[in-house]
């Protein structure tokens, strides 16, 4: 390798942008996560060492770091070595053996079936905002998008009459996700008034579904704020993301007997064990039903075992 550390890391996070298609949130994360890896190792000392790097992980821990956080900065020296593995001649990785630490599984917030209800039979108005802001409830929760793929999706991507939105997803990989009756129509209302204010405003139409008041593209942040507006009108008592709406369509899907790849699938997840978070959440809402049905479900499960 004929270059240093710190312009290879250049290269890496260019490589990041224009090939993996990585969002600028991801390249800004990877990009302070490796500056301060790099600063911690002694200079002049060549490729690190799979110890030294493990010894930062442990310096991380002694800081009092969490170990998601730890966990999401190895992740960004292992992609930079493995880079300079496989593109810039280094012979040997250093950071592909190496373990974090381990993390509590976290179980994702989802509302249930009820409180989705309740969220969706909420009275809006019949103007832009109230129509576009039940638009995008029922987009939401009907095609499980993360909040970025809704915010920058073009109407060319719909398909009303198939009931389908191409979307496009994580490393700009394109998926197909399902619109329910209910957002068809709820996207269908919202277009007249959409169409209202760009005349208004005299703007020229820039081709994305959700606009602000102005008649430019709405952003995650003004998303996050609608759904979380809302739900406090329903009452709901979980504090709602948009995220929130994705774990819940992931979770009824499997509640009610889709199987695992297709949700993958429609959630645009790479590998399917991050989809297999899920199944624990079904688990939980299967016994809890187990436990309410069944005569002997909660007395078989506490019952002690005889002497």
């Amino acid at each position: 390798m004929g270059h240093s550390l710190g312009k290879e890391q250049q290269n890496f996070l260019r490589h990041l942008a224009q090939v993996r298609h990585m969002s600028p949130n991801t390249l800004r994360a990877y990009g302070t996560d490796l500056r301060a890896f790099l600063s911690w190792l002694p200079r002049g000392n060549g490729t690190p060492t799979r110890l030294q790097i493990r010894r930062y992980l442990v310096d991380l821990q002694d800081r009092g770091l969490k170990a998601t956080t730890i966990q999401r900065k190895l992740a960004a020296i292992r992609s930079f070595f493995r880079f300079l593995r496989e593109h810039r001649g280094l012979s040997e990785d250093p950071a592909k053996l190496v373990k974090g630490p381990k993390t509590p599984s976290r179980i994702p917030r989802f509302l249930t079936e009820d409180e989705i209800d309740q969220l969706l039979a909420l009275e809006f108005d019949k103007d832009f905002f109230g129509s576009r802001d039940r638009a995008i409830l029922e987009f939401l929760y009907s095609t499980g998008c993360r909040v970025s793929e809704a915010a920058n999706l073009p109407l060319a991507s719909l398909d009303l009459h198939e009931g389908t939105v191409r979307v496009l997803g994580k490393g700009r990989k394109e998926r197909l996700a399902m619109l329910g009756s209910a957002a068809r129509q709820a996207i269908e209302d919202h277009f007249s008034s959409r169409a209202t204010l760009l005349s208004e405003q005299r703007r020229q139409d820039s081709g994305i579904l959700f606009l602000n008041r102005r008649g430019g593209p709405l952003s995650s942040r003004w998303i996050l704020e609608v759904v979380q507006r809302h739900a406090k009108r329903a009452e709901i008592p979980t504090r709602l993301t948009p995220h929130g709406l994705r774990h819940s369509f992931a979770t009824h899907l499997l509640d009610r007997g889709a199987d695992l790849r297709t949700v993958q699938e429609l959630l645009g997840h790479e590998r399917l064990v991050t989809t297999e978070i899920y199944t624990h959440v079904s688990m939980g809402r299967l016994r809890d039903v187990y436990d309410q049905a069944h005569p002997h479900g909660k007395y078989r499960r506490s019952r002690k075992k005889p002497n």
